[in-house]
């Protein structure tokens, strides 16, 4: 298979996650099946309904609805568009710009509690004048979990070509190792390309470091809310007046949504993981401040077998995010479970 690979190799034993094709890898006939799939639910749905002002009840009022053929309350249509052409992100990481969509076809109903899937058909690719960027033609197919297809969205976009991006300014001189366990894809018996997050347990390699891409901003809202929703009533958290008032300061980003949001930074190296066993040494030397963006840097340490689950190892991975100053910001160490290559539930569920 063509080698798309997910690394950059910043330097011994140092590798930094990057994504998407350049537009000279693409070409006609080429087929991606974009992963993560997403499980929809009536309150996405709903939210979707309702943020953008819609007036269909048909989407939120459940004793309308089982009035109806469908029964329940349909899933909105640009709902399922906006998380369809999201997933594709991974592939088309480097694109420029969606110049245009030629049909959104919607060829069977969603419904709250089916789970998405996208895969793409690279149709053509024009090209054009550009010297940043080329033209690909696309048809992306959202496909639920009993493999009818949902919807078809025909569009264009630009995408950047080899060494235009402006992640590789930054980054001109640096190499992109070519091992098979920084893959982007693997290859389906039928050429369709479907993408992998993570590296199995027998992919890491004691002393080895990830910094982990793209980075996080914290906004003050989603913190509030996280912390509302966790049933934390400091006001420090959540209410603007109160710490100017009384703290002579912006309100605090909560510090268990830091510790999560670190964590999850970590998951496109570690997407294999099972589940976490613990942390340690949780350290917080300063607070992340309101609008900051953090990026985080995992070192591989110790590894070995697990001794009651055969399909897995277990890994210790030491974790410190930065501020946009390059203080730490937090960091700690955890341990967790990994599956090994070729095993899990990868190919039962289509990844």
């Amino acid at each position: 298979m063509s080698g798309f690979f997910g690394y950059l190799q910043l330097g011994a034993k140092r590798y930094r996650e990057r994504f998407g094709l350049a537009f000279e890898e693409f070409a006609a006939g080429q087929v991606f099946e974009h992963r993560p799939g997403v499980t929809v639910t009536q309150q996405d749905n709903l939210e979707e309904a309702l943020d953008t002002l819609n007036n269909a009840q048909l989407h939120y009022d459940l004793h309308y609805a089982e009035q109806t053929e469908w029964k329940r309350n349909l899933g909105v249509s640009t709902m399922t568009l906006q998380r369809l052409l999201g997933m594709t992100s991974r592939t088309f990481y480097r694109r420029r710009s969606l110049s245009g969509i030629d049909e959104i076809a919607m060829t069977h109903p969603v419904f709250g509690g089916d789970t998405l899937y996208a895969r793409t058909q690279v149709l053509a690719t024009p090209g054009g004048a550009d010297p940043d960027t080329g033209a690909l033609a696309l048809v992306t197919e959202g496909i639920n979990q009993r493999g009818e297809v949902v919807a078809r969205i025909k569009y264009g976009i630009d995408v950047f070509r080899a060494g235009r991006h402006p992640e590789d300014k930054l980054l001109a001189k640096t190499a992109v190792p070519e091992e098979d366990r920084f893959r982007l894809h693997h290859a389906k018996p039928d050429g369709a390309l479907v993408e992998q997050t993570g590296l199995y347990f027998e992919d890491f390699v004691e002393g080895e470091s990830f910094e982990h891409w793209p980075a996080k901003p914290f906004g003050v809202e989603e913190s509030a809310q996280h912390a509302l929703r966790s049933l934390e009533i400091n006001p420090r958290y959540f209410d603007p007046a109160y710490a100017k008032s009384m703290l002579a300061r912006p309100v605090d980003i909560f510090e268990p949504f830091v510790i999560g949001t670190v964590t999850a930074l970590t998951t496109r190296t570690f997407g294999r993981v099972v589940a976490n066993l613990g942390w340690t040494e949780i350290k917080l030397p300063r607070p992340v401040r309101p609008g900051e963006t953090i990026r985080a840097v995992s070192a591989i340490g110790s590894k070995r077998e697990s001794e009651h689950r055969p399909t897995q190892g277990i890994l210790h991975a030491d974790t410190t995010a930065y501020g946009e100053d390059g203080a730490v910001v937090c960091s700690f160490k955890r341990v967790f479970l990994i599956y090994k290559r070729g095993l899990g539930p990868y190919r039962s569920a289509g990844y």
